[in-house]
């Protein structure tokens, strides 16, 4: 059960978020300048390509590196093909991980690291493995990791990963991992290097338009902001004891969406569905009819609210960006889900670039899952 007393109880909230999972969100746009500086720093801005890589290939451990290759893939559109190498091994420690190259992969493609960690010898095989096949490689880690070692000089870039005046470089911890502020670590020089090469648009001024809409998100999110008008608690409390459904539509709101549900699931302790409309509204459809739809227990009024828990019921959350050519499911989303009776959360950005509005999607939803999992009865804060 959520607790919205915590949500407005500053303190509280404090107290009970040992990870600093909320300080890592409000400080995502100090995050976004300091890796682009180290960017900077590490020679990406004087880079002179010759021409675009045919492939992208992303490699890296945890939810973060998930993110980074979804984003990336989504900005990229139809500039290159971006695949995700998925990791292989009998646990999903860094140590027991390794990945492969596939057989096609050559020369004329690039290999992204991007790691919270950076001592896992899985990726320095990766990279020694690119390195013998003539494959650039470029690698996001913290300053000391093992894998900076690898990964400089004729191997390949590395850039060392942002980390707050707060936190050790030196110290991986399960907070820096999984908290908000990390793919904002690993992403910004990647969206640095990949301006330069020409797969998309993200030049100095839209890093920093970006750390500024990330800034202001921050300042209607936090904690000291009253749930009435916080889009996050707000959200929060919507999802509580619910199978949040995310509908997404927009290039922003694919990647943002499914970010969202992998850190309510990671964060929160919450199941989630994705999809992106219209698909998404066959897809789901069936499931709004069934067994999580709104009134599918005519007992449920009569359970004991003490002694028998509540059962998950589907709850909408339509995620907006600007559709393709002005075409638009959300009417036909909205009809679908009140027509079971299924209540339905929106959220869409302001206008601005693309890098802005996904920016701000990611940091809504971002403090929306930490606040889910900080509220939450039940679910233990570190």
């Amino acid at each position: 059960m959520l607790d919205e007393t915590l949500l407005d109880a500053p303190d509280d909230l404090a107290l009970a978020d040992r990870r600093g999972l909320l300080r890592a969100a409000a400080e995502a746009g100090a995050r976004v300048r300091t890796a682009a500086r180290h960017a900077t720093e590490a020679g990406i801005a004087g880079l002179r390509p010759e021409g675009r890589p045919r492939a992208v290939l992303v490699a890296g451990p945890g939810a973060a590196a998930v993110a980074v290759a979804d984003l990336v893939g989504a900005l990229a559109g139809a500039a290159a093909p971006v695949v995700r190498l998925g990791p292989t091994g009998v646990a999903p420690a860094g140590g027991a991980l390794r990945w492969a190259l596939p057989g096609w992969a050559g020369p004329v493609d690039l290999l992204l690291l991007p790691t919270t960690d950076g001592s896992e010898p899985g990726l320095a095989l990766l990279a020694e493995q690119a390195y013998r096949r003539g494959i650039t490689v470029v690698a996001v880690a913290p300053r000391a990791a093992p894998l900076a070692e690898t990964v400089s000089g004729s191997v390949g870039l590395f850039v060392p990963m942002a980390v707050a005046p707060h936190e050790s470089p030196d110290e991986h911890t399960e907070g820096i991992a999984a908290g908000p502020g990390a793919l904002w670590a690993l992403f910004t020089p990647l969206l640095a290097l990949l301006d330069r090469v020409g797969l998309l648009t993200a030049p100095p001024e839209t890093l920093e338009k970006v750390a500024d809409r990330l800034d202001r998100t921050a300042e209607r999110c936090g904690p000291a902001v009253a749930t009435y008008s916080n889009p996050a608690k707000t959200l929060a409390a919507e999802l509580a004891e619910s199978l949040p459904v995310i509908w997404t539509e927009g290039p922003a709101a694919g990647p943002a969406g499914r970010r969202f549900a992998a850190v309510l699931a990671e964060l929160a302790g919450l199941p989630a569905l994705a999809a992106e409309l219209p698909e998404a509204l066959p897809a789901h459809g069936v499931l709004l009819a069934g067994g999580f739809a709104a009134g599918a227990d005519p007992d449920d009024f009569f359970r004991d609210r003490v002694e028998e828990p509540q059962a998950l019921r589907a709850r909408v959350v339509l995620l907006r960006d600007r559709p393709a050519d002005g075409l638009t499911a959300a009417h036909a989303a909205r009809e679908l889900a009140l027509g079971h009776d299924t209540p339905i959360s929106e959220l869409e950005p302001e206008e601005g670039e693309d890098l802005e509005r996904l920016a701000e999607l990611l940091a809504v939803t971002d403090f929306a899952a930490v606040y889910l999992a900080l509220a939450t009865r039940g679910r233990p804060a570190s």
